[in-house]
């Protein structure tokens, strides 16, 4: 009997578009002689279609996959529910009769950026005690923020670039030191992001204190919290991670950027193929230092608790040949033109397969849990 997977994207974000792309890659390579897929998006207002409607978020091409599978659900907007017989989002109608019931198997959330990456999906999902693909409510919410996310590298261990953070209030109330703090701690060049997004949403490089100002203001409308860091001469390094316990790295790869005066690798230069930068895998390094990238990369997942997936991104100085950890990526994206499938399909594990892994993941990690006494 197939499974039933929920295939949850779009979502309040600032990356809801790159979550519809995710979503699509998913739909069109998982295994449908194994499962069912259910697509569920989420619109930029916080409202959740039924599957006919979001289905109709996607292009032709992509629709067709599963357009006949999708003839028997209704077209009423999905409920989401929780009772003693059936916990939560397991109707995809508002009707109370029981051939309207449709529970899912496992959830799959293909969101990215605040109320999908974040840990509050995963909430509803635990509450809901619904098998879930991905990092549970602690790995998302220390890995959506840069700051705390950085502390516990630090913990761990891993080495970090220097950095500042400060809030959206103390910005407004005195800007002025806020901009001689970054000078003094940091100098320039420095890059300026929000604490809790991703896809290098609401980023910008500062190269003085007008552009600094601007940037932060910049990022300020996107969090209430900012971060400042160094900026370095180095390489782009990544590498993806599957797993629970046992997590495993996957070859690293490398962002390479041709001409960098024109720009870093900002949110266009990542999605819109402009052809200024490619991504190489295996990264050009040698067989020690990937081992070592391999190694800080799975430390990282397990220094914030993580499961399922994940993206750790890091920076290789030029001067000293020092690596550093950047950041993790808890719900990384799985676009056509993301590094997380590339990776694992340079290191022999197509993209069908990392769907399957992804998973079978869920269903253990679930199973995990499930062995918790709730009573006392």
């Amino acid at each position: 009997m197939k499974l039933k997977i929920g295939v949850i994207f779009g979502g309040r974000s600032g990356e809801h578009e790159i979550s519809i792309r995710s979503a699509k890659t998913v739909i069109e390579q998982i295994d449908k002689d194994k499962y069912d897929v259910i697509p569920i998006a989420i619109s930029k207002e916080g409202n959740w279609l039924n599957p006919s409607d979001s289905l109709r978020l996607f292009p032709a091409d992509t629709q067709k996959f599963l357009s006949d599978s999708l003839k028997n659900y209704p077209a009423n907007p999905i409920a989401l529910l929780g009772d003693t017989k059936y916990k939560g989002l397991t109707r995809l109608g508002t009707s109370a009769t029981e051939e309207n019931f449709s529970p899912l198997d496992i959830a799959f959330p293909v969101l990215h950026g605040t109320f999908g990456e974040d840990g509050t999906i995963q909430g509803l999902f635990e509450m809901a005690d619904i098998p879930y693909v991905g990092c549970g409510v602690l790995a998302s919410a220390c890995g959506m923020d840069k700051v705390v996310m950085k502390t516990l590298f630090r913990d761990a261990g891993l080495p970090i670039c220097k950095h500042i953070w400060f809030l959206r209030s103390a910005w407004e109330r005195d800007n002025d030191s806020v901009i001689k703090q970054a000078e003094t701690e940091l100098g320039f060049p420095c890059f300026i992001k929000p604490a809790n997004l991703g896809s290098s949403v609401g980023v910008s490089k500062a190269i003085d204190k007008n552009s600094l100002r601007e940037a932060i203001e910049l990022a300020a409308k996107y969090d209430r919290k900012i971060i400042v860091e160094e900026g370095l001469n180095a390489r782009e390094i990544e590498c993806a991670v599957i797993g629970y316990e046992n997590p495993q790295a996957s070859l690293p790869g490398e962002y390479v950027i041709h001409d960098e005066a024109k720009k870093f690798l900002d949110y266009t230069e990542k999605y819109t193929g402009t052809g200024n930068n490619e991504f190489v895998v295996p990264a050009r390094v040698s067989v020690e230092l990937t081992e070592e990238i391999k190694q800080m990369a799975t430390t990282a997942f397990c220094s914030v608790d993580g499961a399922g997936l994940a993206r750790v991104d890091f920076f290789l100085r030029n001067d000293t040949n020092e690596l550093l950890i950047n950041e993790i990526n808890t719900l990384t994206g799985l676009t056509d033109a993301s590094g997380f499938p590339k990776m694992w399909k340079a290191s022999g594990m197509k993209f069908s397969e990392v769907i399957d892994k992804l998973i079978s993941l869920a269903i253990e990690r679930h199973g995990d849990k499930s062995k918790n006494k709730t009573t006392f």
